[in-house]
């Protein structure tokens, strides 16, 4: 699989669609339907040139590589939050990094999801009664 981060992309359905690899294309879609299930509100778009997910801020990143697929949480909290259950995985400042050829976390991305989705919105409570004051 190329490198697929080099290409401009409109839509997550474009992005997903330059993947070649029919297990990988899966494994992506499966993970988009995830998060639209864990988050049904979640304004779905591309930035940085990865399938974004948005509710009150950026809810979470993905993308696919050529040796792994990652998850940009968007939160050092989250990676702190969940440093037990991520241990297995190698981890950067901003991803979190899943081998292909391992059997995909869904109960862990699940929990990651929507602990990303109550920080946004408690960062969205915080923000309004701020602007009220």
């Amino acid at each position: 699989m190329e490198n697929i981060q080099a290409s401009n992309f409109g839509t997550v359905d474009e992005y997903v669609a330059t993947i070649t690899d029919n297990r990988k294309k899966a494994l992506m879609e499966r993970l988009r339907t995830v998060i639209k299930r864990t988050v049904p509100e979640a304004h779905e778009l591309i930035s940085y040139q990865m399938p974004t997910y948005k509710y009150n801020g950026i809810l979470i990143y993905f993308a696919a590589w050529k040796n792994h697929w990652a998850l940009y949480p968007a939160s050092a909290m989250i990676k702190e939050t969940f440093k037990k259950d991520l241990s297995d995985y190698k981890q950067t400042k901003g991803a979190i990094q899943f081998p292909w050829d391992e059997p995909f976390p869904e109960a862990l991305i699940i929990r990651l999801i929507k602990k990303r989705a109550e920080e946004n919105i408690e960062k969205a409570m915080v923000k309004a009664t701020s602007a009220k004051k």
